[in-house]
């Protein structure tokens, strides 16, 4: 769809504040702060806008650590074929080649930005462990398991060190356009007070959309309670193209707290089982051996698969996890903030398996971008984990994300420094020709779609699941001819969560397979003939609101974004 005709936007009231720059970058993870610092360095006006503060987003909830080819004897190669393979049949080849070459020098960067990387004692070099679908060790990591926290700390200190603007606290609405249909802003909210309150707008020719996941959509997740999918609802609105949303990643060993545990739960990373941890049954079976190759160290969806048939064998709600023999020293000095975590929920695993269960982890579609990061409306840029690059296909392979913002942040802010600086007449949304405001939700609604999404879209589907879900979110949907909810941070989230809730769930019904992360039980096998193919989705303006209007597109390639095109 062309970005220039969609007119949709959030119920908000008109800005009472604006902040002039060249670019804006919403976010503020390991993809936003790349980003807005290589923009800063090539002499473009930088404002970061982010939800919490400067370091709330959800890579400092990282614990494994960033994959790139940096040990002995392996390869940008080697890193492609494993990435390859996690994606099962849908990533972009080029993409790939793109993050697993540029990889390696931009950790190096990041290094030199002042992360600390942990390092061997024998040899002083960066120390590297495995991680699922990994045939080599290549996965650095930091304190231990606060992989995401010590990049976290490194960028934020960078940010401040060059004197970039910032605007914490502020949930961003709506893509703001000039007459032309190009990016020129975006309007958001801040939250509490500071020297921005309520409704305002940062006006740039430049937007960098690095607003992380949707985790929150789901009733239990590794996600902060900040990832409400605000990036890829906006990107709709805009009238930007989506693709790949089916594909959630459900993280095999979520700590499990008992049922109908919700909200944020805690991680048991991948490294865990990458230093030798076996997943067992409640009679200490490993039911993973023989099931693939690599066992527990299998990629991410086989693992998150294998966990649940033994629990739907054994009547079970969890499976576990025994590391007893880590022994208390390696506990203590390889995975402090796990340990650290069980503890505080009342388990020790130093003396007994750890509970664990698959929970919502991360959306390896988003919104549809080129190599550059350019998505479909002209001047919109997106990175991380709201976009969809074509790097991690049907299935992220573990600690890949990291890198991918790392790599197509600096590659977004390499396009803009190249790109003459406009000077354009950003519009309210409100003024723009056509537009028509989105009824809000009201903000329980929130609840009642984790609860329909847990239930019919979560790791296992079916063409009943999936329908039923569709009939329940629709019936949440606010009715135009009603009283709308009063407009607020709890009723744009919730309509932000509704939306993707809506795209998700249209593009799991439409595929008829299981692959990758997205398991159909009405359609268990890998379908290559129909289905290697990526569906994109994009929101139309009708008379009586709007539709999701879905198409597919052949995976071989994953074409240039060109800022149109139809799907």
């Amino acid at each position: 769809m062309n970005g220039m005709t969609a007119g949709l936007r959030l119920d908000a009231p008109r800005s009472g504040w604006a902040i002039a720059a060249d670019v804006v970058v919403v976010g503020s993870g390991v993809a936003g702060l790349t980003a807005a610092l290589r923009c800063a360095a090539s002499g473009r006006k930088t404002v970061i806008v982010t939800k919490a503060r400067l370091d709330a987003g959800s890579t400092r909830w990282a614990q494994g650590g960033i994959a790139a080819a940096l040990g002995e004897g392996d390869t940008p190669g080697q890193h492609l074929d494993d990435t390859l393979v996690a994606g099962a049949g849908l990533c972009d080849e080029e993409a790939v080649r793109t993050l697993v070459t540029e990889g390696p020098d931009a950790v190096r960067r990041l290094i030199a930005a002042g992360a600390r990387f942990d390092t061997s004692a024998e040899t002083g070099r960066i120390a590297l462990t495995r991680e699922g679908g990994h045939h080599r060790r290549r996965i650095a990591h930091a304190g231990g398991d606060a992989t995401g926290a010590e990049i976290s700390r490194a960028l934020v200190a960078a940010v401040r060190d060059a004197g970039i603007e910032t605007v914490e606290n502020a949930l961003v609405l709506d893509l703001l356009k000039d007459a032309g249909g190009h990016a020129a802003g975006v309007s958001l909210h801040v939250m509490g007070e500071g020297r921005h309150d309520g409704v305002g707008a940062v006006h740039a020719p430049a937007v960098v959309l690095a607003t992380g996941g949707m985790g929150q959509v789901f009733s239990a997740t590794t996600n902060p309670s900040v990832s409400t999918g605000d990036g890829v609802a906006l990107a709709l609105r805009a009238g930007a193209e989506v693709s790949d949303l089916e594909f959630v990643q459900f993280h095999p060993t979520v700590l499990y707290l008992g049922p109908g545990s919700e909200g944020q739960q805690p991680l048991v990373s991948e490294a865990v089982r990458g230093e030798g941890a076996h997943l067992v049954d409640a009679d200490g079976e490993r039911f993973m051996v023989g099931q693939h190759e690599l066992a527990e160290l299998a990629p991410r969806d086989i693992v998150a698969k294998g966990i649940m048939r033994r629990m739907r064998e054994r009547g079970a709600d969890c499976m576990y996890l025994d590391a007893r023999h880590f022994g208390a020293r390696m506990w203590q000095e390889r995975f402090p903030t796990i340990l650290a975590a069980c503890r505080a929920h009342g388990i020790d695993p130093v003396t007994e398996p750890v509970p664990v269960a698959p929970a919502a982890h991360y959306a390896s579609g988003g919104v549809r971008t080129d190599l550059a990061g350019r998505t479909t409306v002209p001047g919109l840029y997106a990175c991380g984990e709201v976009a969809c690059t074509g790097v991690h296909g049907a299935n992220r392979l573990a600690s890949n994300s990291l890198l991918e913002g790392l790599v197509f942040a600096e590659r977004i802010a390499a396009d803009i420094a190249r790109t003459p600086v406009r000077t354009p007449a950003p519009a309210d949304p409100g003024d723009l020709a056509g537009t028509r405001t989105v009824p809000l939700p009201p903000a329980e609604a929130r609840y009642a779609i984790q609860r329909t999404m847990t239930a019919g879209a979560g790791v296992l589907r079916s063409a009943e699941s999936l329908a039923r879900a569709v009939e329940e979110l629709a019936a949440l949907a606010p009715d135009e001819t009603g009283k709308p909810a009063e407009p607020g941070v709890e009723t744009w989230e919730a309509a932000n969560l509704h939306l993707v809730a809506g795209v998700l769930v249209a593009a799991a019904l439409r595929r008829t397979e299981t692959r990758g992360c997205h398991w159909r039980e009405d359609h268990p096998e890998r379908d290559d003939d129909s289905w290697r193919r990526h569906l994109v989705v994009a929101l139309r303006p009708t008379a009586g609101g709007s539709e999701l209007a879905v198409g597919t597109t052949d995976s071989t390639a994953f074409p240039p974004v060109t800022g149109g095109g139809t799907p």
